[in-house]
């Protein structure tokens, strides 16, 4: 983890020098012309939200330690101008990636252009494709069974919560996030059938101050803990819980450690543990399968504990915050899930009404 880290602080600075955020590209690797190099180009919206983004950065950052030559890697910031997605896009299959890597926003874009682009895979991560709409044997998606990691992240904050109501915070309100919102709340009310969870939505992935305002006030209605499923909306969450002297279940990456590597160690300690969507790994997967021969484009891989594409941060927050009968009991549902005793549910599944019949047996 400390080497993908280092990693990925170099990879941001040389980020903000090239771009800052305009769009433009920074190498991450050999050059984009060096020989038989395989060239991937990742898009993000931004860098340094120490979660999703930053762990889809830091996949291609140890993707290019591990297979050196074999691969050119660029990282490129459209930024919150969502107008450039297009652009940014069309210009990395003009320039002749091999590989474009791309959000679920660039689903439409994806399905749209593929077809255009047949010498150009295009991979899109935490999002399914629609296959059967058309010929797309160069595109390949990843789907993260986050509810199942998120049922684990609410069974601790449950059990260790002395006011029976814990948070979640999303970025904003889609199936994607509501998939983290069912499972986190399955699992707490395995815990605790009195629990009660407080929510909100920022309506945007890089409003901070409106993160923390609505993370100060569901501190304020007495969350022992909030879920992080924000982007960098969260941020301002985890500084309302620094100042509120509450917790934050981190995500997507393991936050405590991401913070703690940039020395905000106030920030790590209010994070006793994230729940994983390893972004990073099954992106650095993907390349290692596509470079073996071995990844099957048109097909979408649906990556959940079993795969180990999801998960819990085990570090020493976790361990601080936890006493070992409650992590032991964690780690037997963790199992439980994996051998089909626990199903989780999943909003990809549940219709608008079945989710809101979720919210309300856990509204306060």
């Amino acid at each position: 983890m400390k080497k993908y880290l280092n990693l990925l602080l170099l990879m941001l600075i040389a980020v903000v020098a090239a771009a800052c955020g305009n769009g433009e590209g920074s190498g991450t690797g050999s050059e984009s012309d060096s020989g038989d190099a395989l060239a991937v180009t990742l898009l993000v919206e931004t860098t340094g939200d120490l979660s999703f983004n930053d762990s889809a950065v830091e996949g291609i950052a140890a993707a290019q330690e591990e297979y050196g030559d074999q691969v050119s890697t660029e990282v490129i910031e459209y930024g919150s101008d969502l107008s450039r997605m297009e652009g940014n896009f069309l210009d990395a299959a003009d320039e002749g990636a091999d590989v474009i890597i791309v959000p679920s926003q660039f689903v439409d874009l994806v399905a749209t252009y593929a077809p255009d682009y047949p010498d150009t895979q295009f991979w899109l991560f935490d999002t399914d494709f629609d296959y059967e709409a058309g010929d797309y044997e160069n595109v390949y998606s990843i789907v993260y069974s986050a509810n199942e990691a998120s049922y684990l992240g609410g069974y601790l904050a449950a059990s260790t919560s002395e006011s029976d109501v814990i948070g979640f915070l999303g970025g904003m309100d889609t199936n994607i996030i509501r998939d983290f919102y069912v499972g986190y709340a399955q699992g707490a009310l395995e815990a605790n059938p009195d629990i009660e969870i407080v929510s909100s939505f920022v309506g945007a992935w890089d409003d901070s101050a409106r993160g923390k305002e609505l993370g100060l006030s569901m501190y304020n209605q007495d969350a022992s803990l909030v879920f992080n499923v924000a982007g960098g909306s969260g941020v301002g969450l985890i500084e309302a819980a620094v100042e509120q002297d509450r917790q934050v279940l981190g995500v997507d990456s393991d936050q405590a450690a991401m913070y703690e590597a940039q020395g905000q160690d106030d920030y790590a300690a209010v994070i006793p543990t994230s729940v994983l969507k390893n972004v990073g790994d099954s992106l650095n997967r993907a390349i290692g399968l596509h470079l073996e021969g071995n990844l099957s484009t048109g097909a979408t891989d649906y990556l959940g504990l079993v795969e180990e594409g999801v998960g819990l941060a085990d570090n020493d927050y976790f361990k601080e915050a936890y006493d070992q009968e409650l992590i032991d009991e964690t780690l037997e549902k963790r199992q439980q899930i994996i051998d089909g005793e626990i199903e989780v549910q999943s909003a990809y599944d549940m219709s608008p009404e079945e989710i809101e019949e979720v919210e309300n047996s856990v509204r306060p």
